[in-house]
């Protein structure tokens, strides 16, 4: 689908009134080239904006949300594009365009006449890949777009002007006003994108994120690049499982969602390597509980990882390190080669990580705890939590392999 082709939208542009322009993001990825299999519609109308947007739904079976009611805006919802309908800001369209954040983002469409209207020379900023405020004022009005510069110049491979950065530092107090929730979504994007140093570099110096994440320093930064290159060299040697790594989890997630085993390593390297501490850092910043455990878990394992760097662990190390990390193998195994483990000595690890019948890396309880106490015949306490613990610590060094093998261990031992 392409936004500047309505042949190619799930509604007729008949059904558009005449004054309605594309607007926004779409506008500019167009001008890019950029394509996605998911498109974003961003319309501006001078009136009737949830009106319009309620007979387009109306007419194509679609879905349908008023967004906020107050600034009349509204999203029609089809299995492959959003497309949101707002009302205009200010007495003309040019006007609108220029309460906007960026000079690329200030570009309309108009897609009957197929004119581009461009007050403010966006499509010039496109050419010369540069983000540029409307204003600084535009910028102090939502102080979240201080994040989001960063955030478009990392995705787009853009670079921020001077004055643009000069209003960002000058302004970097204000973003305190912005809801996490807003910040987690920028740095999550920012995350997701491979090799944004630079950027994380230009937060770092305007202490965007010090509020949130205190232990985020120079050294961060360096180990995200080195993550990135980690990347690519498991998509050259290992790229199933390089790709894999890229995927979503869970698996249901909404269009846009930015969680990927390679933005929780990330992530890890920006909080405080206690995990207490960092729970508490994820918290302020709203995580999910999913992802939070996710981090958590990167963080325990970097003792592994650290004697990883000096010599392959024991067969017990291994089944306790995949017991910790289940599925998220896949980042630790990321952040081991990122922190210098050779990958030759993680070859072996992970094709037991990709064996799903492999002992060590998918184990499986040998006996449950009711089955333990009807042997010995034993009521529940720390005694059941020993003798657990101990066949557990046998079958990791491979003394045990079966139930019959425990149910003999437990009769001998309670002789």
């Amino acid at each position: 689908m392409s936004a500047f082709c309505p042949d190619t939208w799930p509604f007729p542009i008949a059904l558009l009134p005449a004054e309605a322009h594309l607007v926004g993001g779409s506008v500019r990825d167009q001008l890019l080239h950029r394509q996605s299999s998911y498109l974003d519609l961003d319309f501006v109308l001078p009136q009737r904006a949830i009106e319009t947007a309620a007979d387009i739904a109306k007419a194509c079976n679609a879905g349908f949300v008023v967004l906020d009611a107050q600034r009349q805006i509204a999203r029609v919802v089809f299995e492959q594009i959003t497309v949101d309908f707002a009302q205009q800001q200010g007495e003309s369209l040019e006007a609108d365009l220029r309460r906007r954040d960026f000079t690329i983002n200030a570009i309309a469409y108009h897609p009957i006449t197929q004119s581009i209207v461009d007050p403010l020379g966006g499509q010039q900023d496109i050419s010369r890949k540069a983000i540029r405020m409307v204003s600084a004022d535009n910028l102090a009005a939502d102080p979240l777009r201080l994040m989001r510069a960063y955030r478009q110049a990392a995705q787009l491979n853009f670079t921020v002007e001077p004055d643009t950065q000069q209003a960002i530092h000058q302004l970097s107090p204000q973003i305190k006003q912005i809801a996490v929730e807003r910040i987690r979504s920028e740095l999550d994007a920012l995350l997701s994108v491979a090799n944004s140093d630079e950027q994380f570099q230009q937060i770092l110096c305007h202490e965007l994120l010090s509020d949130w994440l205190p232990h985020f320093d120079a050294q961060s930064i360096e180990r995200m690049r080195s993550i990135d290159t980690a990347v690519k060299q498991l998509g050259t040697t290992l790229p199933d499982h390089g790709k894999s790594l890229l995927y979503k989890w869970p698996k249901a997630v909404p269009p846009g969602s930015y969680r990927s085993w390679v933005k929780a390593a990330k992530l890890s390297c920006l909080v405080s390597p206690e995990r207490a501490i960092a729970q508490k850092q994820l918290a302020t910043l709203s995580y999910s509980r999913f992802e939070t455990q996710i981090v958590l878990v990167l963080l325990k394992a970097q003792p592994a990882i650290n004697r990883m760097c000096t010599e392959e662990l024991s067969r017990s190390e291994q089944f306790f390190l995949f017991k910790l990390a289940g599925e998220a193998f896949l980042a630790v195994s990321l952040l081991a080669l990122a922190q210098g483990v050779p990958l030759s000595r993680l070859e072996p690890m992970i094709a037991r990580f990709w064996d799903r019948e492999d002992a060590i890396a998918h184990a499986q309880p040998l006996i449950t705890g009711h089955e333990v106490m009807q042997q010995l015949n034993m009521s529940p306490g720390p005694k059941l939590g020993q003798l657990l613990s101990a066949i557990e610590q046998a079958q990791a060094n491979g003394l045990l392999t079966t139930k019959e093998d425990t149910i003999s261990w437990l009769i001998q031992s309670g002789e």
